[in-house]
């Protein structure tokens, strides 16, 4: 296991924070006394060294904490290479912890002044990063990518005068959205609840919403938004957010671009084929993008942010709160958001990593999605030389996402080896993961030309940690050996 140097840094830092409220008369360490002691008996002021019996007892809570904890997969080693699961960078654990201390609500910058403030810039250089850098969007953080991606469609729904405050025409009310058939399934949630009409597009054998199949849907004259998938959670896939922009000029609908997965990969351009340059080349254009810092963004789970191009939109939140927040005249954080207590903590969590690893092209964080992106080409290129196995018919990996199946007769007898060869990984502590994908995109069947209805299980591969590149030649080692294991060969 390798050093932490988590707590290290909290021990350097807490006295730090303790000294910003030195004004203050001493009071007591916090508000809960140990089991079995007196209030007031905390002897210890923070910062103090020595033990009591309150630290005695939380230290074992603490131990039987660790314990339980211990019945995970490692989500934080190189040898998981399954979901998308990314450890937290340190300055980010050590900053959400210390803000802990304090425990800001950035509800309001009454319930959180300097984490709101920390959370105002650190979405701007998201919004910069996306091309937003004249401070004219409107945006922040949420609990999640799902809360994120609900905002964007809620307000696109009012912009359109979708019914939910019966607005508008009835040719307006009846607008639907559409989406690749291999967006995240938030979207078709997230529009049930919201009372919208949401609608799947064929997406092509690269995993992207194909371009006819979406035109043949505009023609019907009621799409009133389009989601525009930037790194699909199944297979990483880039719709093709260029060529949909020009669609727009000619049928009018909004773009919302869901880039929770794949957002910050607009730093490595240069690491990216063609396709799929273009489509980041074109971020700019849209009027929502949805990123989430815990994914890529080395943040702790929730982090999402939604960010709109016209900070108008701000209107459609608009609340009068009888009881709360009147210290400050500034526009606090809860009037352009759904969600009311939201954790200051992950504000400056984001904050401090955006200072250590601010959002450059050619910076040290972009360096981190590169090595990823290596990875998995590698990988790639590995097991397309490999009989045993298939990969996609056409292209291959647009970010850093891996998928492939097994090479056998039929798409049962594929999906059984893949189920035995992903444990027999996990044996090895080599943990993968498992992906319905339709069949004709690794072999040409009578569905190729139609509807993808028959489908394979499929082994698949997230290769986001920067380590994967170094790694990538035990992980093989590891997968090979378990592949003979099952296959014999």
């Amino acid at each position: 296991m390798a050093y932490d140097p988590v707590p290290g840094l909290l021990s350097r830092v807490s006295s730090r924070l303790w000294h910003e409220f030195a004004s203050l008369p001493d009071g007591p360490a916090h508000a809960f006394p140990a089991p079995g002691t007196a209030p007031g008996s905390a002897e210890r002021a923070p910062g103090e060294t020595g033990r009591g019996p309150e630290f005695d007892a939380m230290a074992a809570v603490l131990e039987r904490t660790a314990q339980r904890l211990g019945d995970n997969y490692p989500y934080f080693h190189p040898l998981y290479a399954g979901q998308m699961l990314k450890p937290p960078h340190p300055v980010a654990r050590a900053a959400y912890a210390l803000a802990m201390a304090i425990n800001p609500n950035n509800h309001a910058r009454d319930g959180g002044r300097a984490s709101s403030q920390m959370e105002i810039e650190a979405v701007a250089e998201i919004a910069r990063m996306f091309g937003w850098g004249d401070g004219r969007f409107l945006g922040h953080l949420t609990s999640s990518g799902t809360i994120a991606n609900l905002e964007a469609l809620w307000v696109a729904g009012e912009i359109q005068g979708s019914g939910i405050s019966g607005q508008g025409s009835e040719e307006q009310r009846r607008k639907r959205i559409v989406g690749s058939e291999q967006a995240h399934y938030t979207h078709s949630r997230i529009s049930a609840v919201l009372k919208l009409q949401y609608e799947p597009v064929r997406a092509d054998s690269r995993g992207r919403m194909d371009l006819n199949a979406l035109e043949a849907e505009l023609r019907k004259g009621d799409v009133g938004t389009v989601v525009v998938t930037l790194g699909t959670t199944g297979i990483g896939a880039v719709d093709p957010l260029d060529q949909i922009v020009e669609l727009r000029g000619g049928y009018g609908f909004r773009i919302h671009v869901d880039a929770a997965y794949g957002g910050y990969f607009k730093l490595i351009p240069e690491a990216l084929e063609e396709d799929a340059r273009r489509a980041y080349a074109a971020i700019a254009e849209a009027d929502s993008i949805v990123v989430d810092p815990h994914k890529h963004g080395l943040q702790p789970y929730g982090c999402g942010c939604v960010l709109f191009r016209d900070p108008g939109v701000g209107r459609f939140y608009k609340h009068d709160s009888p009881y709360t927040y009147f210290t400050s005249k500034e526009l606090h954080l809860g009037e352009i958001s759904l969600e009311c207590s939201r954790a200051g903590a992950a504000a400056v969590a984001l904050w401090a990593t955006q200072q250590l690893f601010p959002l450059q092209p050619g910076g040290e964080f972009a360096r981190g999605l590169a090595q990823g992106r290596r990875a998995a080409l590698e990988l790639e290129q590995v097991l397309r030389a490999d009989k045993r196995f298939e990969t996609m018919r056409v292209g291959g990996p647009q970010l850093d996402i891996v998928v492939w199946k097994v090479r056998k007769d039929s798409a049962e007898e594929a999906g059984d080896a893949a189920q035995r060869i992903f444990s027999a990984c996990a044996e090895r502590n080599l943990h993968l993961a498992l992906v319905q994908l339709p069949l004709h995109w690794f072999r040409l069947t009578q569905e190729a030309e139609g509807p993808a209805t028959q489908t394979v299980t499929c082994l698949r591969s997230v290769l986001m940690k920067p380590e994967h590149e170094t790694w990538m030649g035990r992980i093989w080692e590891r997968y090979d050996e378990a592949s003979r294991s099952v296959l014999g060969k």
